[in-house]
């Protein structure tokens, strides 16, 4: 099995347990203050493995177009974090969860655009399936 498979994968499995368990953290708690939370613990464990790696010496490297397009990804990412969780204590984590999913979709339409990526028909037809199968999971839920 190829690398980015096991990743891909692991970021899967993560990412549902991030569901279960954000869904059971954020009951009684504002939405926002649990997303800080969370953003806290990601930072102190993203930090503990970069000091591990020896990687901060790659910090004086980093361009400013880079930093800019790191530093725009972390706020999206703080934005779909807190729709996420504002989210999860609404619904149900079986509805949710789908939903968000359906950025694979919009990934594909804007690597597509913005990017300049191809997609094969066998892909665009892949993306239309994750998508209506994204909604036929939240509405059974």
């Amino acid at each position: 099995m190829e690398s980015w498979l096991i990743w891909a994968l692991l970021a899967a499995v993560f990412a549902a347990l991030t569901a279960i368990f954000g869904k059971v953290g954020v009951e009684g708690v504002h939405p926002d203050l649990a997303t800080l939370i969370r953003t806290c613990v990601i930072l102190g464990f993203a930090a503990l493995i970069v000091a591990a790696q020896g990687a901060w010496t790659g910090l004086a490297q980093i361009t400013g177009r880079t930093w800019t397009f790191l530093v725009l990804s972390g706020m999206a990412t703080g934005a779909s974090w807190l729709a996420y969780f504002r989210a999860l204590q609404l619904g149900q984590a079986a509805q949710v969860a789908p939903i968000d999913k359906l950025s694979v979709v919009l990934v594909a339409v804007f690597a597509a655009v913005f990017l300049g990526e191809k997609l094969s028909l066998t892909n665009w037809i892949g993306v239309a399936c994750i998508a209506t199968g994204a909604w036929l999971v939240s509405r059974s839920a």
